[in-house]
């Protein structure tokens, strides 16, 4: 376990650098030109960001970024 000081406006980019990524990543999901081995590539990406930003966003946040695999 790991971790780290920040102020409120990093913990805002942060949270908001997150956001980005996540929604890069679900609209990437639907690309059928992806190939299924980056694909699942991507959805180790998926978990471990997700699971960044639940320490950082209200649980009802999150849940707009929930996908089922």
């Amino acid at each position: 376990m790991m971790g780290i000081l920040i102020n409120v406006k990093e913990a805002q980019e942060m949270e908001y650098l997150l956001k980005r990524e996540l929604e890069e990543l679900l609209l990437d999901f639907e690309d059928n030109r992806i190939d299924p081995v980056v694909k699942r590539a991507m959805e180790e990406k998926y978990r471990i960001v997700l699971g960044i930003y639940r320490r950082f966003a209200s649980s009802a946040e999150c849940s707009r970024y929930i996908k089922s695999f």
